[in-house]
């Protein structure tokens, strides 16, 4: 479960702006503004407060939005608030990051959060450089070009196989950093390994260098085409963490093209035996400086012979 709102992101802190008539706290220098609405019993919906930002803000100043809640969020999707967003675009020259859906269980479970088509945000804000999408359901996304977006984050229990596709024919020269979430089949998460092996083959993403496919109910065969996936020598940094990674695909890892030249390699909430993870910590610690073995809280249940593993973040 996601349990702490941002308080930093990219590097700018995270203040809220107040929606009731709470005066407009100081900052000093830039900060990523938290807009939100009550996610229960909201006496001000979402673009409303928005508004209320804009007048109360100087538009050409804001360098990062953090949307958090809007009203009902567990059966009203995002559309609105990307329409707000895309409608007044023109006003926010400056905005380089723009998180949305900044919730934690408490607002709404991850899996309950609807979002909506976030292509629009794409198109309408051609200099944003990063964009984080928390919430799989309803979440659409079509294949789009950007020249300048830096790192793409979708946090998921389960992200749909359209999306993925979609970030994999999607065009992005300047990306960096590429984050999904992928889930489970319970929360929607229908995608596959062939979904996912356009992203490791790279041809769209020739800047990546630090990749996560993670939270993913198929992390073995993830870590089985890694083993060969052609984006793997230009990464600095891999992410297969929160999945059900098993020694199946540790072995896949320690067999394949070498890991050596990682700087970071997080393998964190997996199913690995204890001679294993000593395996990939002999093999691997030597050279990559951030190597993530720790089980955290994955424990398997056996029920009536049939052994079953959980992702780290599903509801």
């Amino acid at each position: 479960m996601i349990s702490d709102l941002q308080n930093q992101f990219h590097g700018l802190p995270v203040v809220e702006f107040p929606s009731d008539t709470t005066p407009l706290p100081t900052t000093a220098g830039p900060v990523a503004w938290r807009i939100s609405a009550e996610s229960y019993d909201a006496e001000i919906e979402w673009p409303e407060v928005f508004a209320k930002f804009r007048a109360a803000v100087d538009p050409a100043s804001v360098q990062a939005i953090v949307v958090g809640s809007w009203s009902d969020p567990y059966e009203t999707s995002s559309a609105a608030v990307v329409e707000a967003l895309v409608a007044a675009a023109g006003e926010f020259p400056a905005l380089r990051s723009l998180f949305l859906g900044d919730m934690t269980f408490e607002d709404c479970e991850i899996s309950w959060i609807v979002q909506s088509d976030i292509t629009p945000l794409l198109t309408a804000f051609p200099r944003l450089e990063h964009l984080t999408v928390r919430g799989g359901t309803q979440l659409v996304l079509t294949p789009v070009r950007h020249e300048r977006l830096r790192s793409l984050t979708i946090e998921s229990g389960g992200l749909p196989a359209d999306v993925v596709r979609a970030v994999a024919a999607s065009d992005f020269p300047a990306l960096t950093d590429l984050e999904l979430w992928l889930g489970t089949d319970n929360y929607g998460g229908d995608s596959t390994i062939d979904d996912v092996a356009p992203i490791l083959a790279g041809a769209n993403l020739p800047r990546v260098t630090r990749l996560a496919l993670s939270n993913s109910d198929y992390q073995d065969a993830i870590a089985s085409a890694v083993a060969t996936a052609a984006i793997v020598p230009q990464l600095r940094a891999l992410d297969l963490s929160k999945g059900v990674l098993t020694n199946a695909g540790a072995k896949a890892l320690l067999a394949g093209q070498s890991l050596a030249h990682l700087d970071s390699l997080d393998l964190k909430h997996n199913y690995l035996s204890s001679g294993m993870r000593e395996r990939l910590q002999a093999a691997l610690a030597p050279s990559v400086a951030h190597l993530d073995l720790d089980p955290g809280n994955a424990d398997e249940d056996e029920y009536d012979g049939t052994i079953y593993r959980s992702v780290a973040v599903g509801e």
